[in-house]
């Protein structure tokens, strides 16, 4: 059950507090032992080294110093262990040196055997040589010095000068160990001794008062002494269980990392002692493109892409900060004190970094990537659960915005109470089918011809009436719903396709996608199972997706893209002219047509600049092969410019608006019977179908 976060072997950097102060307390602590040594006396120690007592009690207190007790996986200075029963025994019955003697070769052998950084052994000497020194040095005012060669046993008046020796030598340890934690973790010592001080203290409560047993048994039956191993099992295991079951309440099964739970409560105390000069940052981190790898290579070697992952974003913050998983391929970063916004985009930018190092596995390399959001108090939020939240708004937007990372903005929060009432809504409306598709002709420019129609989602609420795409289309992208909802329009537009189609109406009918839609694996199956099924081309439905899409180059590679050009679905690019994107790169991506935004169209009866802008844009259309398509027709004016710049088609209110089903039907069956529908890219299909 190891801690992925643990960087404790990590050694401080010369000149730091935490480098300062493990360094002197070294200092101090082998200069105790030195003294010690200086008044052990050879003689005595010899003669105690040939009896099987001495060596039974080193044994013992070695086995005890490899496996701590642990009674919280939140006990922040680790667990307590065993080998502290049996060194104060020691002290208490053969004097100081030997007990610190025995206590450094314990410490030394756990180094040894469990690996740790020198600079901790050394520590760890340093530190419990100081607290047996403390106790005894109160056992000294008490006037009680042990020696080999004059062992001391307890009675019963000993009692105060033994608990206050006890007493000394935990608090040196807890002090010295929650100063250390302090300062590597960068937490007030506080907060760490408020933290383990409760769990420490029972422990060693009940290790130290076993102590005085120990010694009673050792001066009238030594051979007695391993059966205190038998309680020591006892306790060892309760807390191990007790340990265990706290951990899997607190922490992620498979990456060993903080579950949300603990999350909550390391947030809660940042947030109780961060200072007025400092923030307190909650990072929102969700993989990018992580499903391919589930689908193409199984869960299995998602587990453990998802292990290394950790591991990376936990090697890449401070101590102290806190990496957590949520669920999924969703992570948490809690950062109890950052400077400011500037520090907080630089942390988020190195766990990127350190994402997007090729990953190989089962012979394989993965490209990784992140988008990460940022949530600061008190700038953003007063709690965690609205830091949590605005930190999953600053997410989305990196991921809609293709910019890695990004910052809370209140100005770009399209949450609220009401939002969140209507994306209930929304999940229930589109559960009952309670939304409808309506449908706007594109026409040709030079002939008036039917070239199709476009399905656009409309949704009539219960209580606040027609609500508008531009309200719940974001809200559905933003959270788990946009899937779902990308399915029922498809399905909705292949079924109208197929009663159009049937009737005689061979009329190719668009959709609107999300660019992460069209990377969807499962949509080439839904739109050839749905195809097949209603008997229908794949000319007779079309994908329209916005121009971001070519932003990134993975809609060129990627398989879906694949998948659909060999099923033959066309795809449109809708609001072109609105993004950044090279003009090279439209070439690159199999697209039919594009569709001009329809901000410049209406335009260009007032604007030369936008006139020139369209122009441009259809001279480039026709120049690559492709249809153009006009937006926002208005006017008989910007119909008329339309034409004599030769774009092809145009679509708005000027030819019609979006229509219901029924009235779509009568619609297209006076324009179709006038004018036939120049279904190009099909016109062979539909008549092998027909």
């Amino acid at each position: 059950m190891a801690d992925p976060t643990d960087t404790r072997d990590t050694g401080p950097r010369v000149g730091t507090p935490l480098w300062a102060f493990l360094a002197g307390i070294t200092v101090m602590g082998f200069t105790a032992l030195a003294v010690a040594m200086l008044r052990l006396d050879p003689a005595g120690l010899a003669e105690l080294a040939r009896t099987p007592l001495f060596w039974v009690l080193t044994v013992l207190a070695v086995l005890g110093e490899l496996r701590p007790v642990m009674v919280s996986s939140a006990t922040a200075v680790g667990g307590t262990y065993p080998s502290t029963m049996f060194t104060f025994a020691v002290l208490l019955h053969f004097g100081l040196p030997v007990a610190v003697l025995m206590q450094a070769v314990a410490v030394a052998m756990n180094g040894i055997v469990t690996r740790k950084a020198w600079h901790r052994v050394m520590f760890n000497i340093a530190q419990s040589t100081l607290a047996l020194t403390a106790a005894g040095v109160v056992l000294g005012l008490f006037g009680i010095v042990p020696r080999p060669a004059a062992p001391w046993v307890p009675t019963g008046s000993d009692m105060l000068a033994i608990t206050l020796a006890g007493i000394a030598y935990f608090a040196v340890r807890a002090a010295l160990v929650s100063g250390a934690v302090a300062l590597h973790e960068r937490r007030s010592i506080t907060r760490v001794l408020r933290a383990s001080l409760g769990p420490q203290s029972l422990v060693y409560a009940a290790l130290l008062g076993l102590a005085p047993l120990v010694v009673v048994v050792m001066t009238h039956a030594p051979s007695l002494v391993p059966l205190f191993v038998a309680p020591l099992a006892a306790v060892y295991f309760t807390a191990t269980l007790s340990m265990r079951r706290d951990h899997q309440a607190m922490h992620d099964e498979l990456t060993a990392l903080p579950n949300r739970k603990m999350l909550i409560v390391s947030t809660e105390e940042a947030l109780a002692e961060a200072r007025q000069d400092e923030r307190v940052g909650l990072f929102l981190l969700d993989l990018d493109r992580f499903k391919e790898v589930n689908d193409t290579m199984g869960h299995p070697v998602g587990d453990r892409l998802l292990q290394m992952v950790a591991h990376r974003l936990t090697h890449s913050v401070r101590p102290g900060d806190v990496v957590a998983r949520l669920g999924g391929d969703e992570f948490a970063v809690l950062l109890p004190s950052i400077r400011d916004a500037h520090a907080a985009r630089e942390v988020a930018a190195r766990l990127r970094a350190a994402l997007r190092e090729p990953v190989r596995l089962e012979g394989m390399s993965f490209d990784l990537d992140g988008s990460v959001g940022i949530a600061l108090y008190p700038d953003h939020a007063p709690d965690f659960e609205l830091l949590l939240q605005r930190a999953d708004v600053a997410m989305y937007l990196a991921k809609e915005g293709r910019t890695g990372v990004e910052l809370y903005q209140p100005d770009k929060d399209r949450n609220s109470p009401e939002r969140l009432n209507l994306l209930g809504d929304l999940r229930r409306a589109v559960d009952n089918r309670e939304l409808r598709l309506h449908y706007q002709p594109k026409v040709g420019l030079a002939n008036g011809a039917v070239h199709g129609m476009e399905a656009l989602l409309r949704w009539r609420h219960p209580v606040h009436g027609q609500i508008p795409p531009s309200e719940f289309i974001p809200l559905a992208e933003q959270s788990y719903l946009m899937r779902q909802l990308t399915e029922y329009v498809i399905e909705a537009a292949l079924e109208q396709a197929a009663r159009w189609w049937h009737s005689g109406l061979r009329v190719q009918v668009s959709v609107n996608i999300s660019a992460r839609d069209l990377l969807d694996s499962a949509l080439p199956d839904q739109l050839e199972a749905g195809l097949a099924k209603l008997r229908l081309p794949p000319s007779a439905i079309q994908l329209e997706v916005t121009e971001r899409i070519l932003m990134g180059d993975q809609a060129y590679t990627h398989e879906t893209i694949k998948a659909l050009a060999v099923l033959g679905v066309p795809l449109s690019l809708d609001d072109f002219g609105t993004g950044y994107s090279s003009l090279i790169r439209l070439q690159r991506l199999a697209v039919s047509e594009v569709k001009i935004d329809a901000s410049f169209v209406k335009r260009i009866a007032e604007s030369d600049d936008d006139y020139r802008i369209v122009r441009s844009i259809v001279d480039l259309v026709r120049s690559l092969g492709l249809h153009s398509v006009a937006e926002g027709v208005e006017s008989d004016d910007v119909a008329i410019r339309l034409t004599e710049m030769g774009c092809e088609m145009g679509q708005g209110w000027l030819f019609n608006e979006a229509m219901p089903p029924a009235e779509a039907t009568v619609w297209l069956r006076e324009h179709f019977e006038s004018s036939p529908g120049i279904e190009y890219g099909y016109r062979s299909e539909v008549t092998q179908t027909a």
